[in-house]
């Protein structure tokens, strides 16, 4: 049975699940589409074409689907889908895609948005990622399944975050991170492998061993990026570790990556 509390405005065009809440002085506008059983708490505004997947829970103050953050922004029909079992906590920001964007935000399935986090338009966040208080990401960010993203940090614009990966509190990442990397800094810089994380996660002991190899060979001195992916894909092809990394440094983007102190910033 859905529950609207007397104090709360929700349009009449807004398409509300079974088991729904809304709680008191939250507003939900006409386009709005709340998945079954999601719990929206009081004070939360949700606006524009933004969809809700089941199970979800939205917390006082969040603020989703309003108008985002760019000057060239004209009332573009853009959207946010949110996954099923997300928390979104306090004072957690998301805004909806753009036309020179994707015309769209993603957000998975199972994430976790602490207190403050900011998820800027056509952001595309995977499943089982977890924001930490006051995680900022720019325009057009992606990040892969089950990475975390310290408090505070700041991500810039169209920089990818590697599945898996790990940037520590306070960091400023100007450049994509590969997948399992840990970065911390500002501006930060690889400072190994998410190994706690892969561990967590119950990645196998051998697969994590030959990743660790890898990643010492891919961000060796000797030779040129692309001989040393080469090398490592000869080596290690088998793993999908090492395969989604060396996978992730051969697509296309617009940023260099995160690498260790002591290694220059490899061209593409």
């Amino acid at each position: 049975m859905t529950k609207i509390h007397a104090t709360a405005l929700v349009d009449p065009s807004a398409k509300l699940g079974a088991n729904v809440e809304i709680g008191p002085f939250s507003v939900i506008g006409p386009q709005v589409e709340i998945g079954d059983g999601v719990i929206v708490h009081s004070h939360a505004a949700i606006a524009g074409r933004t969809t809700i997947g089941q199970g979800s829970k939205v917390f006082p103050f969040a603020s989703l689907g309003h108008a985002p953050q760019d000057i060239k922004y004209h009332d573009e029909p853009s959207t946010i889908t949110i996954g099923p079992n997300t928390l979104i906590r306090e004072h957690v920001t998301i805004s909806p895609g753009t036309e020179r964007g994707k015309m769209a935000t993603t957000v998975g399935a199972n994430c976790f948005l602490m207190i403050g986090a900011h998820i800027a338009h056509d952001c595309q966040i995977g499943n089982d990622v977890t924001l930490v208080n006051g995680a900022t990401l720019a325009g057009h960010v992606s990040i892969g399944d089950g990475a975390i993203i310290g408090g505070l940090s700041a991500i810039h614009q169209y920089v990818r975050i590697g599945a898996y990966a790990f940037v520590g509190g306070m960091s400023g990442i100007p450049a994509d991170l590969i997948p399992f990397g840990m970065a911390i800094g500002n501006r930060a810089n690889l400072s190994g492998l998410n190994i706690v994380g892969l561990k967590r996660k119950g990645f196998p002991r051998e697969q994590i061993h030959e990743l660790r190899q890898a990643y010492r060979m891919l961000f060796a001195t000797e030779g040129t990026l692309m001989e040393r992916l080469d090398d490592v894909d000869a080596l290690f092809s088998k793993n999908p570790l090492v395969k989604q990394v060396i996978d992730f440094m051969r697509s296309d983007s617009d940023r260099s990556f995160c690498v260790p102190n002591n290694v220059a910033t490899p061209t593409r």
